[in-house]
């Protein structure tokens, strides 16, 4: 959870450690690590603490002839971590080995358009901004 809102963004939309109850991450994460098409990816550092995060979600589809998606989402790296490769690695792993691992074809990510860094980092490892994604937020009124 500190890593999901360690930022400028999650702190704009109100998400922060005590903004945001632990319970909803909790209630997510379980269902997360429930969900056979998901994986969780945590990287630790030498001294135990949490260092970075990611999580892979397996998406079969009917598009591109059938082909298996590879979605990349919440990718973290604490700050004391970063620009020291870990990023670099944890990408290169689920471009490689997770994506033949899950029999995917493509592997995919969204960026928001306020990450200029995260679009540079991600174009050096050979993502292509290929398409324009859409969000349409679901209001209080629809969910209860």
């Amino acid at each position: 959870m500190a890593l999901l809102v360690d930022d400028e963004l999650a702190a704009a939309r109100g998400e922060t450690p005590d903004a945001s109850p632990a319970t909803r991450y909790i209630t997510a994460l379980a269902e997360v690590l429930a969900e056979p098409s998901n994986e969780l990816v945590v990287a630790i550092d030498a001294e135990g603490q949490l260092a970075a995060t990611m999580q892979l979600t397996r998406i079969p589809g009917l598009a591109r002839r059938g082909a298996t998606r590879l979605q990349i989402e919440a990718v973290r790296v604490g700050a004391q971590h970063r620009a020291a490769g870990l990023g670099t690695a944890m990408m290169q792993w689920a471009m490689g080995p997770a994506a033949v691992a899950t029999g995917s074809a493509l592997v995919q990510l969204t960026s928001d358009e306020q990450r200029p860094d995260a679009h540079r980092f991600y174009e050096r490892l050979g993502f292509v901004g290929s398409h324009r994604g859409f969000k349409w937020e679901v209001g209080p009124a629809l969910r209860d």
